[in-house]
This record gives structure tokens, C-alpha cells and sequence, in this order.
């Protein structure tokens, strides 16, 4: 049934920091409100256009796209400031009533963006006239030209704008009202109904609805504060006036519009005149340039003929089986359409490697193809490792193939800049995405606008656990801590309740990382275009929307592991060694034992803690464990480690349900690991094609029960029809259906296997190039280069300090065992900078002192901020005197070297200017000032301020005697405790995680910060308690606590069971010294001795003398003026004097 009204001014959460309803909440509405059509109207863009229209479609809505467009007071090319101080544009709105109308609103408010951005994306009158066909025109709300001119009593300029909109668009344009209970619009209402009979334009009544309920309007107050900047209690900002601004249902827009005739009509008569159907679900490829030289332009031929070219490159005998698959994947993809997609594939992989951008392996499916093994798109052989091409492609379910690619993340931009030039500025673009409002961000921004303290909001975000999905209230029911807060006060009570309607709402638009689109002409046939506030322009829709029209959309993916495998190549090469990836060994032995150690931080995909303990019992020892891993190592399949890895040991018999599964799981030891395996038990077992088990593999994963019912049926009449019984085939369906719900994709694991090894021999054969690539790679992550430089010190490799007479802009192996610190981890200090510095330091030789350094420098470059930094941080320490010196000098050596260069530029050289003195002018050098130096702490806190971390010291090393004295934990040594055993040991904590227990209350781990390694700390529920005002980021704690597993060579993981601060353990070191003294062998000088020693080792535990009579008797004896260090020090001193079993404390 048709509604009598329909809603066509509105607004979603894609009129960013406006709207506060997204689609799926605006479609429901509609569908609570029983009508059966709306109209999207956001400002200025058309972001959700797509998303909007499937929505609605699929809900049994009529959608009609439009757009609150902001035309400009003249010229959209005029940016000049308005001298009433406004932003020189009035707002109108347009509705889509064909598939012509919806290309000219893509023209005009991508225009909007690339042309006429000023404060907003404004178009003009002109464009308006060459882009109308196929709109229907609204003239808007308030801010509307007509509406305007008609509140400020301006009849004529109101009629004069009236009739130019009847003029651009005849017989499609329409008078607005809106009552939201505001004065002016009032008389707006009254002048335009008389200009409406005047004229003879007809009314229409809209309600610019920008949320979905009355009670949501304080939401949306929120969010416009949010949006504008402003607190809400800033008595200047903007606001809506009323709260009416929500979806009312029919009686509601009759009341307020039964006095104007046809108002509510027209919205009836607007919404059946709009009719569009946006194609979807096709296939939009642009053609790929085939070479004049080719005697066919069809685009499978060629690619026939590449392949043939390719596969005997890669194959030294073109077997058979070779042949028919090869003839397989061709037939499929010709049949598919998809062979310009293999070949721009192709062009742009191929444009990489030949200009030394190094390109991975191959990712996701695309490894099982054998056409692209032999296009070089991927470097992986599918035959090799039984990879089907049917995951990638499959011929009964015809989709986009997606082939996304891997290139060096420092060199991926020039990648997407050739896609640029090969197919025109004007066809390819970066892809949108949008940032949401996720449960922590939307309580700090609402707390924020509320005013609230922001520790108090802090701390409430920071009881939500991270990770992806998490909502405010799953965070409620699992943090009862959480669920008091709205109980505290109106304000907190505020908080939660304007948080929950914020949450997941969108927050701003970004640039997508990694996608980029490809249109087969001018983008703007296809989709709209935005520009950012930083001049990058991209989609305004996002990957889904792009998709579901049939565009090509690549991921262009940058993967930091191909930079560090780079730059470990180029680092080799620079001292005369070349080495080749594809000629490297797969079966080294050493490289194995990498893994089996769990020696694999920094090693792609495998560094994780919980990845290096069952390395550590697997012991991989081919390839196809490392394949393997990578799949199980993932939530589900993770509970089939154990199993895998006894099975591998012999320490479990491998069974098969029925002989023919054996080929099939005999590398994974009779395992179900990959989606691949799946379908091939379905092949093998049941028949099935390949093509017909990825549906049925699919069908098991997404848990689609309808398709999954028809798929067992024939699965076991399939395995029947094979001679294998009815009960046996349904055992090995349930079996098969298990294991496909978490089943990974083999081609993905392999790929990424190959990736994983390459890392794990450069690491294992050259460490120190290795470490230092992965240093660069990470210098702008604190907890990465922190972590690694503990991993350099396993591998007993030294990271000097940094040093402007050593160090490079990146970390640089100086020798087999020693890293230079890289310059550009220093904040402040910029490339060009750095590289100033190393060509003076080039062509001038060491730097002596700080006015020798800044002389020869470009000080435009080199300026007080860089010097400042490069002192703080000790980069300036192989420089004459302290830091503090240096510092305080900075000021007056840059006066010093910039006067020195301005006279050297005048040749104003002094008479004592000598070829062995190339700098002495006139004026003389200064002294350093005469100032004490920096105490040990505050270097440390200003090396920690400018690089995140402690290189030269520690703020530990001030209870290093402490640390020494009641630590049992030794990070040098292979650690192997038996259970039970109370570790102890003592550092900075950092990397604070809360998590939830199963009785969801609140636990903590967190890493402690040792002086001589890292070890990861568990607080369950109770003693987080006890002890919350402890776990603070940075503190200084000491733990006892349990190990979790055996040790060896890796992180210890301790249970917690008491902790305190170090300061606490400082004053609590009060345990005796004891020593025992045979006083019949001790002399007056030896009782002197003891005093002197004593006195030297002063401290706070007491000293205990132990004296035994003739008869046995222990008679313990109290120097109550002395009180003694129990450090090893002044123990082991003790000891030479009176022997190791006559002295002890009591601990």
C-alpha cells in the first residue's frame, strides 16, 4: 500500500557530523512508519547513495537519491571572503528522477568538490542549466536562495529566484515548506504559498529529518558540537533550534501542512515520477592497450599467447597435466570475460619489477593460478603445492576475481601513478572510506563536548576492551564497573546514553590505504568524486559500493617486509654480496632451526609469542609445516595445534576415514587445515566438481543452511554412487563440515609461507643487515624498535648510540655484530636535515666541536629545533663537552655559525686564514658556557621524550643492586623451571592490556621492561584489585609470580601472584647480613677491617655477627650502630674475608 506522504529532505550519518541515523536505522523507520518510500538527501555529496539504494531496495523501499546541493552566490570559481562574512552559498535540493538525472548529479557535485570548494562544495547556476535533465528540484530549507530573500521581505529578488528554477528546471520545480516550530520559517511558509499561487509553482512539504526518533535530537546536538568544534554549553554556537527534526509519521505532516494545497500531495506525485535503476552486478573493465604489433586486438589471444611464452620459462618440460590445466584456466577465464583483467594485472606487476619495486609472491587465491604463475604475477607454483584455481576462479559463480597485490611499501605510490598514466588521470582514483565512531572513540568525543574532565572520560574509555566489534554494550555486560558509570550523575548518565545512539555512526572520510579503482572511461560515467581538505581526490564511494556496480577495484597493498627484504639485499650488496631470493635454499637447515628455536621476531607472520611457543614444538622442518602453521595459527583451527604437532612427532597415530583421503591430508598428517583440501574431498569422495565443491566449501563457511542441506544430500548420494557407504560418507561430511567453517586458504598461507622463510635466512645468515633493514623499516614505532633492539641483544648484536660522526639516516650495520643507530628515529629531525648533515660530515671529515658542526651546515635545515634534539638525545656526545653545555650553547652557536657563513659568502677572511684552517674568520670562536651537566635521570627522560625509549641507560639501573639481590630470573640463560617454581624479577611496565576473565571481571597483562630482557606479566581479577594504582604505565614494579611453560630462549610468561613498587622493595631491603666470626682466630687490625668495610657498604639491612662457644652454644650479636648494604658487592668482600659458608642474608 502506497503512503499518502512521502520523506524527501533527509539526511544520514554520510552528512558527516550532521546526520544522526544511519541507513539501516532510516530504512527501518520507513518501514515502522509504513511508508514505502524515502529520498536521501545528504549535504553535498553522494556517499551513501549506493549503500542506500540496495538497502532500501532490499527492505521493499523505494529509494530516491538526491543531494542538498550548495550553490554558490555567483561564480563557483569566486573564493573571494563575502563581506557579510558568510560563506557565499545557498542550498537547494536536487532528486533523481531517471538514470540520466543520476549521472548529471555525479557531474554536478563531483564539480562541487574539484571546482567550486569553498568552505563547502558549491556548484552554480551555470552548471545547474547544463547538468538539469533528469531532476527535480526542491528550493530548500531556510538556507535557500528563495527562502531567504523571502524571510528578509525581499519579494522580488524571492520571485526573481523562483522563476529562474522554474526556468532550468520546467514543470520539475518546487516550492518548499518546512515547520519546525521556527519564526522564520513562518514567514517563509506565508510569502512562498503566495509566491506559489502568484507564480503557479506547486508547494511541496518536507521536514529535513537528520535523525530518525523526537527523543534522539540531544544525540544529534552532540554531534553537530562535535561536527562544529564547540563545547555544548558555548552559548555562541550553532544549534537547531527545535527538536523536530526527526521522521514524523502522516498525521504528523498533516497537522503542520493541511492548510497549504498539494504540499503533501506533491510529495506523492514527486516520489512515482522518480524511477531509477542503477545497474549493479555488472562487469565495468577497461580495456587494456595489446600492442599494435599483435596481429589480434582480442584480449584472450593475447593472453594465450603470454602464457604459452610464460609456462615454458617457468617449466623446463611441458607435461600433460601442465597442458590441460594451463588450457583449463584459459577456457574459464575467456568464458568469464576476465582476460583484460589479467593482463592490466599483468602490465602493472611486470612495471614494477622492472623498475626494482619488489613485489610479493603472490596473496590470497591468485597463488593457485597457473596463468598467473605464468604471467609472473605470482612467483608461486600451484602444481607445486596443490593450490586450485577453482578457489580463485570459479566458473559457476561468476564474480570480480580478486587479485590483490603486495609491493614494498615505500615504493607502492609509484605503482598506482603508472595505473595513472597508463589508463588516464581521469579513469583512476584512490577509493573513500569512512572513520565510525567505534564504543571507545564515541565516549571520549561525547565526554569531550559535554565538557566533562578529561580524565574522568579517560578513564571510562579505558575500561572498554579494544579489538574489532566491540560495542558499549557487550562492553556493559562483560565490565560491571561500566555499567555503574550512567548511574553515578546526570552527566555520566548523559554520557552512555548519547554514546549508545553516537556509536558506530560515521566520523569523518578518509583515504583507503591500499584501494584504488579503475574505470573503462571518464570515472565521472560511473561514480562521483570528493576531494579531501588535503587535495586528494577519490571515490565518494567506498569498496563495497564500487563492487557491487562492477567496477575494477585493486588493492594495491604496501607490506613492510619486502621493504626490510630490500633493503637487507641492498645493505648486503653494498659489501660486494648479491643475493638472489628465488636461488636460496628451501630446504636449509639452519634456517629451520630459526623456527624451531622460536627465534622469529621480525620474521613475517610468525613473531607472535604464542606463534614462537608452538614453533618451539613443532620444529618445523620443510616448507609445508611453515604453510601449515600460518593457516592453524588463527581463532578455531588454533585448537588442532597440538594435535598436528604430536601427530608430525609420531606421537599420535594419523588415521584416515577412508584411504582415498590420504593423498589428500597426508601433509597436514591427516588434518583438515585448508579450504582447498575441502573441495578436494568433495571431488575425490563425492564427485563433485571442483567448481561445485567451492560452493559447497562456501556454503559450510558462511553457515548457510538452506544451500548446505541440498549440498549434504548430494555430497552423500555423490560418495554412495562411489562404493563408499551411507554411514561412512556422512561421517566424513560431518568431518568435512567441521573443518570448513575455519578452513584457511591455502594459496594465501603459502604465499605468505615463502615470505616468512625469506625473512627467517636473511635473519639467520645475516643477522646484522637483517636487523638493521627491520630497524629502519620500524623507526617511527617506539614499542617495535624497542623490541628489536632487544632482539639485536639475543643475537648478541650492539646498537651503538646515536653518533652525527657514525650513524646514517637509517640504522646501518658497521660489522658483523654492530648496528649504527639510525638519525631519522629522532623526533624533530627530518630527512633533509640528516642528509645535510652526511655531506658535510662527507666532504669535511668528523665533526670536533658544535660551532665545527654548525658551520658547515645549511642552518635553513640544521635549525635550533633539530640541534637540540641531536644533543638531548647524545647524538652529540662524541662532540667536545656535555650535553648541558651543548645545549645551553645552541642559541650562540647558530648566531656563531650564521655570522661566519655570511662573512665567508664576503670573503671577509681574518689574516690568520690558513689552508690548514679553512673556517677562522674574524670573529672569534666562543667557549662552550660553564654549566653543569644533566643529571643521569634527566638524560634519560629527554632520550625517552625525543625517541621513545632508553638507549644509554635506565631508570632501572638506579635498584640495579636491588634488581640483582632478589631477582631469580636470569634473561641470559636458557630458563627451564619446573612448575611451581616463584619467579621474581623486576622493570617497567608498559603495554597495559585489560582483558575480561569468564566471569567477565577485569584482568590486566602488560609487558615488564627489564634491564636485561622483556617478560609478559598475567594479573587475574583479585590482585589487579589489590593492586590497580600500581599498574600504571611506566611504573616500577617488582613481580613474584609462576611461569606459565617452559621458557628456554624466550619471553617469560609469569602469572603474577604479589607485586609492589621498587621503591617499596628498596625500603623492605632489610634482610640480615649474617657472618659468622671465629673469634679465637681474629685480631684487633681484622676487627678494624670489619668496621671500615662495614662502613663503606652502608645501607639499611642489619649486620648479624654469629659467635659459637666452646661448648657449641650460637650467640648472635646486634651492631645496632651499623646497618649494611646486602648487595653482592659487599658480600662477596665478606666472603674473601671469612669464607663463602660463613656468610648469608636471609632471604
Amino acid at each position: 500500500m502506497q503512503s499518502e506522504f512521502v520523506h524527501l529532505h533527509n539526511h544520514s550519518d554520510y552528512s558527516l557530523l550532521d546526520g544522526a541515523q544511519t541507513i539501516s536505522t532510516l530504512a527501518e523507520t520507513m518501514s515502522d512508519l509504513k511508508m514505502d518510500t524515502v529520498a536521501l538527501t545528504e549535504h553535498g555529496n553522494l556517499f551513501s547513495a549506493i549503500e542506500f539504494y540496495k538497502a532500501a531496495k532490499k527492505t521493499g523501499i523505494k529509494p530516491i537519491i538526491g543531494c542538498e546541493i550548495y550553490v554558490a552566490q555567483g561564480s563557483r570559481l569566486d573564493k573571494t571572503p563575502k563581506r557579510d562574512g558568510g560563506w557565499g552559498n545557498n542550498h537547494l535540493i536536487l532528486l533523481v528522477q531517471n538514470y540520466t538525472g543520476y549521472l548529471n548529479l555525479i557531474k554536478l557535485v563531483t564539480t562541487g568538490y574539484l571546482e567550486g570548494f569553498y568552505y563547502r562544495p558549491r556548484i552554480d547556476k551555470e552548471l545547474l542549466r547544463e547538468y538539469s535533465d533528469g531532476l527535480i528540484c526542491l528550493s530548500g530549507c531556510l538556507k535557500g536562495e528563495v527562502q531567504e530573500f523571502a524571510v528578509r521581505g525581499n519579494l522580488e529578488s524571492a520571485k526573481k529566484a523562483a522563476l529562474e528554477f522554474g526556468e532550468i528546471f520546467p514543470g520539475r520545480f518546487y516550492l518548499e515548506l518546512q515547520s519546525h516550530g521556527i519564526d522564520e520559517e513562518d514567514i517563509a511558509r506565508k510569502v512562498i504559498s503566495n509566491l506559489a499561487k502568484e507564480l503557479d509553482l506547486p508547494l511541496v512539504a518536507t521536514n529535513d529529518c537528520h535523525y530518525a526518533r523526537k527523543e534522539h535530537w540531544e544525540a544529534h546536538d552532540i554531534l553537530f558540537c562535535l561536527g562544529t568544534g564547540k563545547d555544548r554549553d558555548d552559548p555562541n554556537r550553532q544549534r537547531y533550534a527545535t527538536p523536530e527534526f526527526y521522521f514524523k509519521n502522516q498525521d504528523e505532516m498533516w497537522k503542520l501542512f493541511k492548510d497549504y494545497p498539494g504540499a503533501l500531495e506533491n510529495t506523492r506525485k514527486i516520489a512515482d515520477s522518480c524511477d531509477l535503476n542503477i545497474p549493479l552486478g555488472k562487469t565495468l573493465l577497461p580495456s587494456f592497450p595489446i600492442p599494435d604489433s599483435e596481429p589480434s586486438n582480442d584480449p584472450d589471444a593475447y593472453l594465450e599467447k603470454l602464457c604459452r611464452t610464460g609456462i615454458n620459462k617457468r617449466y623446463s618440460t611441458l607435461t600433460p597435466e601442465l597442458e590441460q590445466r594451463l588450457q583449463y584456466e584459459l577456457d574459464v577465464i575467456k568464458k568469464m570475460g576476465f582476460g583484460g583483467y589479467f593482463l592490466i594485472v599483468m602490465d602493472f606487476v611486470r612495471f614494477a619489477k622492472k623498475n626494482g619495486i619488489p613485489v610479493g609472491p603472490g596473496r590470497g587465491s591468485v597463488a593457485g593460478s597457473l596463468v598467473a604463475y605464468c604471467l609472473d604475477i605470482t612467483t608461486i607454483d600451484p602444481l607445486c603445492h596443490d593450490l586450485l584455481f577453482e578457489r580463485f576462479l570459479n566458473p559457476e559463480r561468476i564474480s570480480m576475481p580478486d587479485i590483490d597485490i603486495d609491493f614494498c611499501y615505500e615504493r607502492r605510490q609509484e605503482v598506482i601513478d603508472y595505473i595513472r598514466q597508463r589508463y588516464g588521470e581521469n579513469s583512476v582514483t584512490q577509493i573513500i572510506t569512512f572513520g565510525k565512531l567505534k564504543a571507545k572513540q564515541v565516549v571520549r568525543d561525547v565526554g569531550r563536548v559535554l565538557g566533562m574532565n578529561y580524565s574522568e572520560v579517560d578513564r571510562i574509555a579505558k575500561m572498554i576492551p579494544g579489538g574489532p566489534g566491540v560495542t558499549l554494550e557487550h562492553s556493559i555486560q562483560i565490565n560491571k564497573d561500566l555499567g555503574k558509570v550512567a548511574k553515578q550523575d546526570q552527566p555520566h548518565k548523559e554520557l552512555m546514553d548519547f554514546s549508545k545512539v553516537l556509536e558506530g555512526m560515521n566520523r569523518h572520510a578518509s583515504t583507503h590505504a591500499a584501494g584504488v579503482v579503475i574505470a573503462p572511461g571518464e570515472l565521472t560515467d560511473y561514480i562521483p568524486l570528493y576531494k579531501s581538505s588535503q587535495g586528494d581526490v577519490m571515490s565518494q564511494y567506498d569498496m563495497k559500493s564500487l563492487e557491487s556496480l562492477g567496477l575494477l577495484k585493486m588493492d594495491f597493498l604496501g607490506l613492510r617486509n619486502l621493504t626490510v627484504i630490500d633493503q637487507t639485499l641492498s645493505l648486503l650488496k653494498e659489501k660486494g654480496q648479491k643475493i638472489t631470493l628465488s636461488k636460496i635454499p628451501m630446504d636449509d637447515k639452519k634456517t629451520y632451526k630459526t623456527f624451531s628455536k622460536g627465534n622469529t621476531v621480525g620474521i613475517f607472520q610468525f613473531e607472535s609469542s604464542g606463534m614462537r611457543e608452538y614453533l618451539k614444538k613443532l620444529k618445523p622442518t620443510c616448507i609445508e609445516d611453515l604453510i601449515a602453521m600460518n593457516a592453524l595459527y588463527r581463532p578455531g583451527p588454533m585448537e588442532n595445534i597440538d594435535e598436528f604437532i604430536k601427530r608430525k612427532h609420531g606421537q599420535k597415530k594419523i588415521r584416515y576415514d577412508h584411504p582415498d583421503l590420504e593423498p589428500i591430508l597426508k601433509e597436514t598428517y591427516g588434518i583438515i587445515v585448508y579450504q582447498e583440501q575441502v573441495m578436494q574431498i568433495a571431488n575425490k569422495i563425492a564427485g563433485f566438481s571442483l567448481a561445485q565443491a567451492d560452493i559447497m566449501r562456501r556454503a559450510m563457511g558462511k553457515k548457510q543452511k538452506s544451500l548446505m542441506t541440498g549440498q549434504k544430500k548430494e555430497f552423500i548420494n555423490g560418495a554412495v554412487n562411489k562404493n563408499i557407504s551411507q554411514k561412512k560418507a556422512e561421517s566424513i561430511y560431518g568431518l568435512v563440515e567441521k573443518f570448513a567453517q575455519y578452513g584457511f586458504n591455502k594459496s594465501h598461507s603459502t604465499a605468505y609461507a615463502y615470505v616468512a622463510y625469506q625473512t627467517a635466512y636473511l635473519k639467520t645468515h645475516h643477522p646484522a643487515e637483517f636487523m638493521a633493514a627491520n630497524l629502519t623499516s620500524e623507526m617511527n614505532s617506539t614499542s617495535r624498535v624497542v623490541t628489536l633492539i632487544n632482539e639485536c641483544r639475543k643475537l648478541k648484536l650492539i646498537v651503538h648510540p646515536p653518533d652525527v660522526n657514525e650513524s646514517h639516516i637509517i640504522f646501518k650495520p658497521l660489522d658483523e655484530k654492530t648496528i649504527s643507530f639510525g638519525l631519522n628515529a629522532i623526533k624533530n629531525v627530518g630527512t633533509k636535515a640528516l642528509e645535510n648533515i652526511l655531506a658535510a660530515r662527507k666532504e669535511h671529515g668528523s665533526f670536533k666541536t658544535l660551532f665545527d658542526f654548525c658551520v658547515t651546515l645549511d642552518l635553513r635545515l640544521v635549525n635550533r629545533k633539530v640541534l637540540e634534539s641531536l644533543v638531548a638525545t647524545g647524538a652529540m656526545d662524541s662532540l667536545e663537552g656535555t650535553r648541558g653545555q651543548k645545549f645551553q650553547a645552541v642559541e650562540t652557536v647558530l648566531k656563531y655559525a650564521q655570522q661566519t657563513q655570511i662573512e665567508k659568502e664576503d670573503d671577509q677572511c681574518s689574516l690568520f686564514d690558513s689552508e690548514a684552517s679553512e673556517i677562522s674568520y674574524v670573529h672569534k670562536i666562543p667557549s662552550l658556557p660553564d654549566v653543569s651537566d644533566w643529571s643521569e635521570t634527566e638524560k634519560l627522560d629527554r632520550e625517552k621524550e625525543l625517541m621513545g625509549f632508553y638507549l644509554t641507560g635506565h631508570p632501572l639501573l638506579k635498584y640495579a643492586d636491588e634488581l640483582e639481590n632478589f631477582s631469580n630470573f636470569d634473561f641470559t640463560e636458557h630458563n627451564e623451571y619446573e612448575h611451581g617454581k616463584i619467579l621474581k624479577l623486576g622493570g617497567m611496565i608498559q603495554d597495559i592490556r585489560h582483558h575480561f576473565d569468564k566471569k567477565n571481571q577485569q584482568m590486566v597483562f602488560f609487558s615488564l621492561d627489564c634491564l636485561g630482557g622483556k617478560a609478559d606479566i598475567l594479573v587475574f581479577h583479585d590482585l589487579f584489585n589489590k593492586h590497580r594504582s600500581l599498574i600504571q604505565e611506566e611504573q616500577l614494579v617488582f613481580i613474584k609470580g609462576r611461569p606459565t611453560t617452559r621458557m628456554e630462549n624466550d619471553t617469560p610468561k609469569i602469572i603474577a601472584e604479589d607485586i609492589l613498587s621498587l621503591e617499596e622493595l628498596q625500603h623492605r631491603n632489610t634482610d640480615a647480613v649474617n657472618v659468622l666470626i671465629e673469634v679465637d682466630k681474629m685480631k684487633v687490625d681484622d676487627v678494624d677491617a670489619l668496621y671500615a668495610l662495614a662502613t663503606k657498604h652502608s645501607g639499611n639491612s642489619p649486620l648479624l655477627f654469629h659467635i659459637y662457644d666452646e661448648e657449641g652454644r650460637n650467640y648472635r650479636i646486634l651492631a645496632k650502630r651499623l646497618k649494611v648494604s646486602s648487595n653482592n658487592s659487599f658480600l662477596s668482600k665478606l666472603k674473601d674475608l671469612y669464607g663463602n659458608d660463613n656468610v648469608w642474608t636471609n632471604r
